[in-house]
C-alpha cells in the first residue's frame, strides 16, 4: 500500500539562502541535512506537523531543472491573514487570495521562482 507523499522536490540556486527563506519566512523546519557530494546536502524542510517535505535540490546538479516545476498548494485556514503575514516579511504574493468555488486562494513565491498555492479548501 502506498502511504503519504515522503518528499517534493524543489530547485534552488543556493540551498544556504533557501533555508533561510523556508524556515525564517514560512516557518518551516530542517527535517534532514546530509551531504551530497562535496558542493550540496541534501536538505527536508517541512511546515511543523507536516508528513510531507521539500526537498531543496541545488539546480547546479540538475541539468534539466527547468523541466520540473512543481506544482504545489499548502493548507492555509485563513489564507489573507498568511498573505499579509508573507507580505510584511517581503514574500512575492503572485496572486492575491481570492475567493473561489472551493475556497480562497492565493499564490506566493519563493527567491527562485517557484510558486506555491495557498488553500482554505477543507482537508479531505
Amino acid at each position: 500500500m502506498i502511504g503519504p507523499v515522503k518528499t517534493v522536490g524543489i530547485y534552488v540556486e543556493d540551498q544556504k539562502k533557501a533555508v533561510d527563506f523556508y524556515t525564517q519566512k514560512l516557518g518551516f523546519e530542517v527535517r534532514r541535512s546530509l551531504p551530497m557530494g562535496p558542493h550540496a546536502n541534501w536538505v527536508e524542510l517541512a511546515a511543523p506537523g507536516a508528513q510531507t517535505c521539500l526537498v531543496l535540490y541545488p539546480k547546479s546538479m540538475m541539468a534539466n531543472w527547468a523541466e520540473y516545476k512543481p506544482s504545489i498548494v499548502f493548507h492555509c485556514p485563513d489564507v489573507e491573514a498568511f498573505c499579509q503575514r508573507l507580505q510584511f516579511a517581503d514574500v512575492s504574493i503572485t496572486m492575491a487570495p481570492t475567493q473561489l468555488p472551493w475556497g480562497k486562494f492565493a499564490k506566493f513565491a519563493d527567491p527562485d521562482g517557484n510558486e506555491f498555492g495557498l488553500t482554505s479548501q477543507e482537508l479531505a
